[in-house]
């Protein structure tokens, strides 16, 4: 149970030290929308927001799958990065007509092209039920713990829910399970794409410009919300500000960032550095070393293989950043010396340090079993929330099949005894990705697969039985060609039916991979079993005592890790003067021009340059912010003190993916596309003039 003990009350000076010197990180912190501290931010911009102003901007921010993005109109236009929609406009495109090409320039709604299983939600309510979630679990351990609790989490979303398609619920774990929150969402099923500039002008400087700042890139685009075939109606959105950002100028950050681990031990932090980010990052090179000779074979096979590559890359990118942070010996003394204060404050009070115990040595102990169990949990079940390695390289016809299987295996038994992902207030959304129409292409699945089979077998070794179970006699070329050659599940159709046809349709199917997902998941079920009875369960307890003594010691004064939910942070435009990283606040059209040399990846999009005689070349693209962002806060709106979109998040820089781990304001910074570099885009380079009449541009 949470401890009631008062913030503060037993503090040492060391601690309350402590507390004032983090405190003076002004701009750290990615916040939730219920505990926000509105007047220590007015009091670090000189801004004067208050709750109000808070609830306009919440219900103008959207999430849409794994990125952030913003009301802009009240027709349900929303601005999110380019690279959001980029699945959207490769499963709209084809060969013939690639609209990463040509941009996505429809000239009226009627246009306006439906994202397939897109879907977007905007937050409407936050319920406190700790209680109730802790209670669940109180007097069990290992799986049944972990058990216990999602099935009273899957309780508490069906009844706020219902059957409503319109409404999502989902409770989320915060603090690292010192507090659990229902989150009610208002859901959009249907969503269309309503512009997308050419990729080349979201994308310009490629891989090499990736994290990094200068840029020059128009990484926006813009979808809308529809609700029984109109245009939803969003009277509460973002006013559009096309004019130019000014340096120094307060801005507040809206999104969804991804994860941090922020509030982990200093041992397990070692597991990642020293097992998990080696895995992933030595897997991922050559993921990416794959695609790339794929996309060199022909313009058919650069096409097919350009959003997985730039994931990968990015990917990629994201856990060098990480790995470099972990390594730096100034940075982790400074998280060291953190944990000391922290631990010393709970030392110091018996009374909490009864309450609590030993988390720290329990989480200690955990460790070995992590380092053991983790490379067998992430190749072949994925879901750890310590890294990023996915099941199959995120193969869609693997997981469709996954889905269809364990979906027919769960829903045999009570809601309650499932696997969490298919209780009954999460069924909607498995249908909806399993239904939806999508393209796949087979080499690029044999690829993925094939790259899955033979990782595992080089990390798990030949003798593994995991691997025999996995390979039997065959090899990982062959395998992969004949499970991709051989599957129907491309098909929609095809899907539905298995879903629809329950246990018995799967059982009966002599879908080539639909019956080896039957035949390999009971040892990938196992391998969860063992992870959350080892590992998760004693991890979620220890997480929790932590969270018990922080609240204690610091109050709600505290942030948690990001979780993928809406959080709200803040800054200022700036650049930095840190060796390594001495950039300006802004770049302009002039810069790109000069930057420009024709050649790949600095070749402009046509488009965009065909217009340059009718672009002010001192019109601001992109700007550097002091907010605190990490993965998944692209598309995240920038926002001014008036409640003003200025902006969308769409990067930072290299030195910031150490965010993961810990607040450096020195190096900590956003990277935004401005809207008055959208407003050119739409009106001077793409035409969208009906885009920018709706947004009130004069």
């Amino acid at each position: 149970m949470r401890t009631t003990y008062a913030p503060f009350l037993f503090a040492s000076a060391a601690v309350l030290a402590f507390a004032a010197a983090s405190s003076a990180k002004a701009e750290e912190g990615m916040w939730t929308y219920d505990n926000f501290p509105i007047a220590r931010a007015n009091q670090t911009l000189g801004t004067n927001i208050d709750q109000a102003w808070l609830d306009r901007v919440r219900l103008s921010s959207v999430k849409f799958g794994g990125c952030s993005a913003g009301v802009i109109s009240a027709e349900g236009l929303v601005m999110t990065n380019n690279h959001c929609v980029s699945s959207c406009v490769a499963n709209l495109s084809t060969p013939q007509l690639q609209y990463n090409e040509t941009g996505f320039t429809p000239r009226s709604r009627e246009e306006e092209l439906q994202c397939p299983g897109a879907s977007a939600e905007i937050l409407t309510d936050i319920t406190d039920v700790t209680q109730r979630v802790q209670k669940a679990g109180e007097g069990l351990d290992g799986q049944a713990f972990t058990q216990a609790r999602e099935a009273e989490a899957g309780r508490i979303e069906a009844e706020a829910c219902g059957s409503d398609s319109k409404i999502r619920c989902q409770v989320v774990s915060l603090y690292r399970g010192g507090q659990f929150k229902l989150y009610k969402f208002r859901k959009y099923s249907d969503v269309r794409l309503a512009w997308a500039p050419e990729d080349r002008a979201a994308t310009f400087g490629g891989d090499l410009d990736n994290f990094s700042f200068p840029r020059f890139a128009i990484d926006a685009a813009f979808i809308r919300l529809y609700e029984d075939g109109k245009p939803a109606a969003t009277p509460t959105h973002f006013t559009w500000n096309p004019n130019k950002p000014t340096e120094g100028e307060p801005v507040f950050v809206t999104g969804n960032p991804g994860s941090t681990q922020r509030l982990l031990t200093q041992a397990q932090l070692m597991t990642i550095r020293d097992v998990v980010l080696p895995l992933d990052q030595l897997i991922a090179s050559e993921l990416r070393g794959r695609l790339i000779r794929y996309s060199e074979e022909g313009a058919d096979q650069a096409f097919i293989a350009m959003d997985p590559l730039s994931g990968v890359e990015n990917t990629y990118k994201r856990g060098r950043g990480r790995m470099a942070a972990l390594i730096d010996p100034a940075f982790m003394d400074q998280l060291a010396g953190q944990e000391t204060v922290f631990r010393r404050g709970v030392a110091e009070n018996e009374a909490l340090s009864a309450e609590v115990g030993d988390p720290w040595a329990v989480l200690a102990d955990v460790q070995p079993l992590a380092r053991e169990l983790y490379p067998a949990m992430a190749l072949l079940e994925g879901g750890t929330g310590m890294g990023t390695t996915s099941v199959a390289g995120g193969s869609p016809l693997f997981q469709w099949a996954r889905a269809i299987v364990r979906g027919a295996q769960e829903r045999a038994k009570p809601s309650d005894q499932r696997l969490s992902e298919f209780s009954d207030s999460r069924l909607a959304g498995v249908q909806s990705s399993l239904f939806a129409a999508r393209p796949t292409y087979p080499a690029l699945e044999q690829i993925r697969l094939e790259w899955w089979l033979s990782k595992t077998r080089e990390w798990l070794t030949v003798d593994s039985p995991y691997v025999r179970t996995l390979l039997g006699k065959e090899s990982p070329e062959g395998l992969s060609a004949r499970l991709i050659e051989g599957t129907k599940l491309a098909d929609p159709a095809v899907r539905r039916a298995l879903w629809e046809g329950g246990l018995p349709a799967v059982q009966a199917s002599t879908d080539p991979l639909i019956q080896y997902v039957l035949a390999i998941d009971a040892q990938a079920r196992a391998v969860r079993t063992d992870w959350e009875n080892r590992v998760q369960a004693p991890t979620d307890r220890a997480s929790e005592q932590l969270a018990a003594a922080r609240f204690a010691v610091f109050g709600d004064a505290v942030y948690p890790d990001a979780t993928g939910t809406l959080r709200l942070t803040y800054g200022r435009v700036e650049g930095t003067d840190v060796p390594g990283q001495r950039i300006p606040a802004f770049t302009t059209f002039a810069g790109l021009w000069d930057r420009a040399t024709g050649a790949e990846p600095f070749n402009v999009a046509p488009k965009l340059l065909a217009a340059k005689d009718r672009i002010d070349p001192a019109t601001v693209m992109d700007m550097a912010v002091s907010s605190d962002t990490i993965g998944g806060s692209s598309g995240s709106p920038a926002v001014n003190a008036r409640g003003e979109i200025i902006g969308a998040n769409f990067d930072s820089t290299v030195l910031t993916q150490r965010n993961a781990y810990g607040y450096d304001r020195n190096v900590n910074r956003s990277v935004i596309v401005t809207t008055q570099a959208v407003t050119t885009a739409l009106r001077d380079v793409y035409g969208m003039d009906h885009l920018v009449e709706e947004l009130g541009v004069q």
